[in-house]
């Protein structure tokens, strides 16, 4: 394919309505070369069009972006799953990642700006809760989940529901046979850390009969196998951390795992594991891990609810977690997720999802760029490579027009005007 068909490439995979058509591949395809700015001026210049198009775009069509996402999703996730191989010889197939991230703002002037706790200090911004699928090695962004503050709420005359049921809400609702079609729902594996260490959350992954990987607090209640089929259920009940001190006779033992670099270094862990029960969840794997070169510095429990996979591959099984954070790198440094200025939430949530939207594009092979590239910046940098040779061509044949050097000539004055 030629660099000229890259807006109908788009236009024909987006497929939105023809006034909105133009506009809207003109901003996707901004987000999915390299630049260093990320702002309507720059997507302005890039495109030809007036920067107040992106605006009105964002602000008044925000249900074009989520309706477009959420098509380009599924028909990645039906091209990757046809078939469905084992997770790196693990027992799943099919793995859903679920995690947060915060969009940074300068101030608590933007609609629905929060400030959020992260660990360091506290972060002003918006909070999208992240769920993505892993399907044969291919990352595929789902629909996030904004988290609306209590006054977004009042507001625009909203219920006001926490993360959690967020979460579970979203869960729910979700059919996974309109991503990957017929399977087993065995075959899931749904993993996430602490922060969604939910007895809602777990129950609902549980009802939909998939399996979970969920690092554990330090104070969730569990209880000995022993010990809930001879005690009374509301009793006996301890903390994980409590519960390992307690079960000593329960053996270390060492298991050694790659590392995803490229240097192919081995990590060394120490686990202990057994089965137990999970306080208002019902009967799990309980793990705990720690680095055997760093012991009880880094201590994590695990709860797995598929009894029949080994404590290896419940470890090896939520390193997978760690996609979904290379996912959240790759559309802040690269995408510009956190590059955007407008105040109403309604515009945040558009550039959101056609940020997502631009992430599975520049996946499905756009023309230009092979299929064996694998990262997001060398991409990027292949397809900016395509378009400037389109746009070396077009000044040559304008040069080799008659009065061509004097309509050119023209055309720099014009943009250097504008600049």
């Amino acid at each position: 394919m030629q660099a000229h068909i890259l807006p109908t490439w788009i236009a024909h995979r987006i497929a939105v309505r023809q006034r909105l058509e133009r506009v809207c591949t003109g901003y996707l395809l901004f987000l999915m070369v390299v630049t260093t700015k990320h702002s309507f001026a720059e997507a302005a210049h890039f495109s030809g069009l007036h920067k107040s198009q992106f605006c009105k775009m964002l602000k008044s069509h925000s249900n074009v972006a989520i309706s477009t996402l959420e098509r380009l999703s599924k028909k990645q996730a039906k091209q990757f799953s046809k078939p469905l191989h084992a997770l790196k010889g693990l027992p799943w197939k099919i793995a859903m990642l679920i995690d947060s991230t915060l969009q940074h703002r300068a101030s608590l002037h933007p609609e629905n700006a929060k400030k959020f706790n992260h660990g360091k200090g506290f972060v002003i911004g918006h909070q999208w809760t992240n769920i993505v699928l892993l399907l044969n090695d291919m990352l595929i962004a789902l629909r996030p989940i904004p988290y609306y503050s209590k006054r977004y709420c009042l507001d625009h005359h909203l219920a006001y529901q926490t993360e959690h049921e967020l979460v579970v809400d979203y869960l729910h609702h979700l059919t996974l046979e309109d991503y990957v079609g017929s399977h087993d729902p065995r075959d899931v594996l749904v993993l996430t850390d602490s922060g969604y260490d939910d007895k809602k959350i777990e129950t609902a992954i549980a009802n939909k009969h998939w399996n979970f990987i969920i690092a554990l607090s330090k104070s969730r209640s569990v209880k000995s196998e022993t010990l809930y089929l001879t005690t009374p259920k509301s009793r006996q009940w301890c903390h994980i951390a409590t519960f390992f001190r307690k079960h000593r006779r329960l053996q270390w033992k060492t298991i050694r795992v790659m590392t995803n670099g490229a240097k192919g270094k081995r990590m060394e862990f120490r686990i202990r594991h057994t089965i137990g029960y999970l306080r208002y969840v019902g009967q799990v794997q309980l793990v705990c891990s720690e680095p055997r070169k760093r012991p009880d510095g880094r201590r994590k429990y695990f709860a797995c609810n598929d009894v029949k996979a080994t404590a290896r591959q419940i470890i090896l099984g939520y390193r997978l977690r760690w996609a979904v954070e290379l996912f959240h790198k790759a559309v802040k440094q690269h995408l510009g997720f956190e590059e955007v200025a407008t105040s109403g939430f309604d515009s945040v949530m558009s550039h959101v999802h056609w940020v997502y939207c631009a992430y599975i594009l520049l996946h499905m092979a756009p023309p230009g760029v092979p299929p064996a590239v694998k990262s997001l910046g060398e991409r990027q940098r292949k397809l900016q490579a395509c378009l400037e040779h389109k746009e070396k061509r077009r000044i040559l044949q304008k040069l080799t027009q008659i009065g061509g050097m004097q309509r050119y000539k023209d055309e720099l004055r014009q943009a250097l005007a504008n600049t």
